[in-house]
């Protein structure tokens, strides 16, 4: 049984937890990650709103999620086509659980056909988007500025040092933006690293800063192909992880001409695509 800390499901949760040290139990408190779905409906003027896709996500910035998750599956095109982002309206004396975002645009999609299914904490795209796909969506990604290496392989460290939730409950991914300059612009957790690349395209979309042609998208763990596309759409000239790339990955940031980089901890990279935006030292 969990107890949500400000009355109703939050980002992190108290729970009571029995602790084996040697041959003693001990009871004490601490502290978990959230987690709890969040229904996803796409709408239009004069139209009833329709559910696009459920996700098991860490509450908190639900409006950049879902506004993130539409822009990198296509189904907004831009910031617009957003007429509105709120949460479900109730019938009179059901309570409210901030569980179901609506966001209206300008036109109609067919979002039922498109996507009407549930997404783990684990999974972005799902095989519904293609490499082909995305380029027809995608232009190459901005050329950006070079970036210095010692300030790349940094960024890992400097994401770990922001992860506030992480620090409480051990159980959390993260994503976060910097500018070439290695400015921090915004950094978002969750208990999928898809919704934490969401939340940021969100956060960006709504701030009016798309394409983010100067930054880099930093992220905790693996990189997948739906991290790459997100960034891509979001117009992310380099990604940073800490873990490894997927073939897919790879293939997608080659083919749009996105830096790669990877395995990136204690002055290391490995660099898999568009090693040029490193401002390396000319051999002599």
């Amino acid at each position: 049984m969990t107890q949500a800390l400000e009355g109703r499901a939050g980002p992190v949760e108290q729970v009571q937890v029995h602790v084996l040290a040697g041959a003693t139990l001990t009871s004490r408190s601490d502290y978990v990650v959230g987690e709890e779905p969040l229904e996803m409906r796409l709408g239009a003027p004069g139209s009833e709103p329709a559910p696009v896709a459920v996700t098991m996500r860490t509450p908190g910035h639900d409006f950049e999620l879902a506004v993130g998750f539409l822009l990198s599956e296509g189904l907004l095109a831009s910031m617009a086509d957003l007429r509105s982002v709120r949460y479900c309206d109730l019938p009179e004396g059901d309570p409210q659980r901030y569980n179901v975002v609506t966001v209206t645009g300008a036109v109609a999609h067919d979002a039922p056909r498109r996507r009407a299914t549930t997404v783990t904490a684990a999974c972005g795209v799902c095989g519904t988007a293609t490499l082909d796909d995305l380029r027809g969506r995608c232009p190459a990604v901005p050329k950006g500025h070079r970036v210095a290496p010692d300030l790349l392989t940094s960024l890992p460290d400097r994401l770990r040092k922001e992860q506030r939730m992480f620090e409480r409950t051990g159980g959390l991914h993260a994503a976060g933006l910097y500018e070439h300059t290695g400015r921090l612009l915004a950094v978002r957790e969750d208990v999928g690293r898809h919704n934490a690349v969401d939340k940021l395209v969100g956060w960006s979309a709504m701030q009016g800063r798309l394409p983010l042609s100067t930054a880099m998208l930093v992220v905790s763990g693996r990189v997948s192909f739906e991290i790459v596309q997100k960034a891509a759409v979001a117009g992310v000239p380099i990604v940073v992880a800490v873990s490894a790339p997927s073939s897919l990955a790879v293939d997608t940031a080659q083919a749009l001409g996105m830096t790669l980089a990877g395995f990136v901890r204690d002055g290391r990279a490995n660099i898999y695509s568009a090693p040029w935006r490193l401002s390396l030292a000319e051999a002599s």
